[in-house]
């Protein structure tokens, strides 16, 4: 019962405000960027340093999407890349500003604007997304990530589970 009580917590709101998914998302962005700030600061690129057995520290830099997508073109993904996120955010926003009320959906709209907005600013600032999470197994390693990718995905893990949610209804 506690966990249906739970899991209801995030499906519905009175409150219409946007200023909590906004909260949401500044908060990612802060963790996102302190992060990238340290790593930068501790790592030179390319260095990595092994935490586990399945886990390294690594400074690596995007300068395509996810998965290194186009990551060797010329330079004219940034912009792409750029122009992209940035519709992504005005687009976010303006579903959170119409379905503020619908918690679960709301929290995966917020996870993905924070994800969004803090690789958005390093592609302004740097020209490409600072990565340093790596995980693998035995010589196969998953391409690096960082704070903001994994609000992403937990962002759209998140839409499925309130798209299942709905269906079963």
């Amino acid at each position: 019962m506690a966990k249906q009580k739970s899991f209801k917590s995030l499906s519905a709101s009175p409150s219409t405000s946007l200023t909590p998914w906004l909260g949401i998302a500044a908060i990612i962005i802060l963790i996102d960027q302190i992060s990238k700030v340290v790593m930068s600061r501790l790592f030179v690129f390319g260095e990595s340093r092994p935490v586990t057995s399945f886990f390294n520290l690594v400074l690596a830099h995007n300068k395509g999407a996810a998965f290194s997508f186009l990551a060797n073109q010329a330079g004219w993904q940034r912009y792409v890349f750029t122009g992209i996120a940035i519709a992504a955010v005005i687009f976010i926003v303006y579903l959170l500003k119409r379905h503020a009320g619908q918690r679960m959906f709301c929290w995966a709209l917020a996870l993905i604007l924070g994800g969004a907005i803090g690789n958005l600013i390093d592609r302004i600032v740097y020209g490409h997304v600072i990565d340093f999470l790596d995980f693998y197994v035995g010589t196969w390693h998953w391409p690096a990530f960082n704070v903001a990718d994994m609000a992403i995905v937990g962002g759209a893990a998140l839409f499925v589970l309130d798209e299942l949610r709905r269906v079963g209804k």
